[in-house]
């Protein structure tokens, strides 16, 4: 169940990204430009293949430019007064649009911040198994 799910999450934020880089593909906004680095950082957390120091390093400078990236997406004029189906997603799931200022304000880990939002509890995350379905 658990590896179905992340499997499902990974290809919705690819489908996201891919939607979103096609909308803009003259000219990316800072929307997209948000919605793609964090979609890298989501793949930094679920990335098998590294271990937790390497995993830690990635993530600390994918948070930087995350961060960076946010304030100019919060900061951005160009947005106010959209009603776009994909401005109006982004701030009414602020916290998983802006994920490093939500993990900051709610003084938690990004990962631990993420897993929360996409419903992916302690206890769940420990019952998984890894196997073939």
């Amino acid at each position: 169940m658990f590896d179905n799910r992340m499997k499902r999450i990974a290809i919705g934020l690819g489908l996201v990204t891919a939607a979103l880089a096609a909308a803009g593909a003259a000219e990316a906004g800072t929307l997209e430009n948000l919605e793609r680095e964090r979609a890298l950082l989501v793949e930094l957390i679920l990335d098998p293949e590294l271990d937790a120091e390497q995993r830690a390093g990635r993530l600390d400078k994918a948070q930087h430019r995350l961060v960076d990236l946010e304030r100019m997406t919060l900061r951005d004029r160009s947005l106010r007064g959209k009603n776009s189906p994909v401005v109006r997603k982004a701030f009414e799931r602020y916290d998983l649009t802006f994920l490093v200022h939500a993990s900051v304000e709610n003084e938690r880990s990004v990962t631990d911040q993420w897993l929360d939002e996409v419903g992916i509890s302690t206890d769940s995350l420990m019952a998984a198994r890894k196997g073939k379905r």
